[in-house]
């Protein structure tokens, strides 16, 4: 009953002491919904999208309203006809009126037509920003993740190492106390115990940064205390064709060019609407009233009320050179956003390619490092039998030991380069967020 008590305490503890396993995935969805640049991304989309509303096109008339009233007191005198003169002292006239003004736009040369369309395609820019945004947020989450991952298995390498130190520490000292040895092997067990020892403490350290640093990405929606999933899948059934012919449909800067070509064309048949006539349509309806209280006034109260229309023709003939220049530099503009287009698949096809074959290269140092670590194991436990059986020093021990652990190290760091190679061939080709990584 006793050992049962102690087991189920046992469980307990280590329930409570269960470090959270955060996934690729799980990063990436708490960075989609709490990473503030990503945020002010989706901000700028819902602007993007205000302003390509009805709203906000020049469709839509215009009303206006005024209201307003005056008093005037003055003293006056008149003669009337028949001779007699009359006196008005402090006579009082009030005024009131309201209006309401309608202006509407018939034609603007389709000013406002291109207008509209070059805001319903600033708002796909918009979008396509944000998914730039959130395609680097991707990456640099994604990297600091597997660095996470990388420094958590050489913690667990160094304290493996310094395992084995220790065992080599008390084997010295027994050893040295039964003769076999002298106590130098003791003092260069403890040298090597310690320089493990500092190794683990600056590894510790960086693992904590570098998880600091992955929360940061994530909003800081982690907790403290985590570990990450340190499996690494690679897609191997990638094919270089078939990516070359994605990247450009699917790459975002590509795409995000031809939206300000079609921006700049638009922006160009707006500013031609400068030399055609705008036709607007005017309404108003209009109430009065006047009290005059002077015994001089024919009216004590008037009251009138009115509606008008009109219709007018605009059309400015020479507005000294300036829709001219408009639309000079509209075209120019143009123009350049053609010849950054032609740069830019170039410029993306060459990165493409660097990336595929730094992508490819790391692969093959990643399977050559895994080769070279069955390699320096054997060696490590040959030694090891070796150096129990006295036949080697505790230098060449040391030394086989330090070939095991670098190899493990190298391994790591191989591991998670091929890892992120291929996350920046697939951000490249505009796949990064159609792939499940």
């Amino acid at each position: 009953m006793k050992q049962l008590q102690i087991i189920l305490l046992l469980l307990v503890f280590n329930l409570a002491n269960a470090q959270q396993v955060v996934k690729p995935s799980d990063a990436v969805q708490l960075a989609l919904e709490h990473n503030y640049g990503i945020q002010i991304a989706n901000n700028n989309v819902e602007v993007a999208e205000n302003n390509k509303a009805i709203l906000n096109s020049g469709y839509l008339p215009t009303l206006t309203g005024n209201a307003g009233g005056n008093i005037d007191r003055q003293n006056a005198e008149g003669q009337l006809a028949n001779g007699d003169t009359r006196v008005a002292e402090g006579a009082e006239t009030r005024r009131y009126n309201a209006s309401i003004n309608l202006n509407y736009t018939l034609f603007d040369g389709l000013g406002r037509y291109y207008n509209y369309k070059r805001l319903k395609e600033e708002y796909n820019l918009s979008e396509l920003q944000a998914r730039e945004t959130i395609e680097n947020t991707m990456v640099q989450l994604l990297t600091v993740y597997y660095n996470v991952a990388r420094q958590s298995e050489n913690l667990k390498s160094f304290e493996e190492t310094i395992e084995i130190s220790r065992d080599r520490l008390t084997r010295s000292e027994y050893q040295f106390d039964y003769g076999q040895n002298t106590k130098l092997d003791v003092l260069n067990a403890e040298v090597d115990i310690n320089n493990d020892s500092i190794s683990i403490i600056n590894s510790r350290q960086n693992l904590i940064n570098l998880k600091r640093d992955l929360n940061l990405v994530t909003g800081n929606k982690i907790s403290n205390q985590f570990e990450v999933d340190t499996t690494v899948n690679f897609l191997f059934q990638l094919n270089k064709e078939d990516l070359l012919n994605k990247l450009y449909s699917n790459n975002v800067r590509l795409i995000q060019n031809e939206k300000n070509i079609a921006i700049n064309e638009f922006t160009l048949k707006a500013n031609k609407s400068g030399y055609l006539p705008t036709i607007g349509l005017t309404g108003t309806y209009g109430w009065n009233e006047s009290n005059n209280n002077s015994p001089l006034a024919f009216v004590l109260q008037n009251t009138s009320t009115n509606v008008a229309a009109g219709i007018n023709l605009t059309w400015n003939l020479f507005d000294g050179g300036g829709t001219i220049t408009r639309v000079k530099n509209a075209r120019i503009n143009l123009e350049n956003q053609k010849l950054q287009k032609e740069q830019l698949k170039i410029e993306i096809e060459r990165n493409f390619n660097n990336a595929w074959d730094d992508y490819k290269n790391k692969l093959r140092i990643y399977e050559v490092q895994e080769d070279n670590i069955k390699t320096a194991k054997n060696n490590f436990e040959r030694t090891q039998e070796k150096f129990k059986l006295g036949q080697v020093t505790s230098i060449e021990f040391r030394q086989a030991q330090l070939n095991l652990l670098n190899a493990v190290l190298s391994k790591n760091q191989a591991k998670y380069d091929a890892k992120l190679a291929e996350i920046i061939v697939l951000q490249i080709s505009g796949e990064l967020l159609n792939v499940e990584l």
